[in-house]
């Protein structure tokens, strides 16, 4: 099921359910039927985020190239996608709504 964020400030940002309740599991949030991140929480479900992404794009580089590409007995496959790839639209909602003192909603 698709979840679409909106906020005044800028464009809605639609993404499956089971990331939305992984991203708001990361800033202290439950993906429920309808939600809200007011503005005045903004500051640290952002700095929660932006940690979040830092740590997965460390361990990302620590793993680099140990994706078992021309081992014997493994198939070649593609790196997965990380975090920060997966949260930048969101994170940047928040950036952009936070400076507009704006509040992030869902289910409206």
């Amino acid at each position: 099921m698709l979840i679409t964020f909106k906020t005044r400030a800028a464009p809605d940002v639609q993404m499956l359910d089971n990331l939305a309740d992984y991203l708001l599991g990361i800033i202290g949030k439950r993906l429920g039927e309808r939600g809200v991140i007011t503005h005045e929480e903004l500051p640290v479900c952002i700095q929660k985020l932006e940690s979040a992404v830092a740590v997965d794009k460390q361990e990302r580089a620590e793993h680099d190239g140990h994706f078992h590409e021309g081992e014997p007995g493994h198939e070649p496959h593609e790196i997965p996608v990380g975090l920060a790839q997966r949260a930048y639209p969101f994170l940047d909602m928040m950036r952009i709504a936070h400076q507009a003192e704006g509040d992030i909603l869902w289910g409206v």
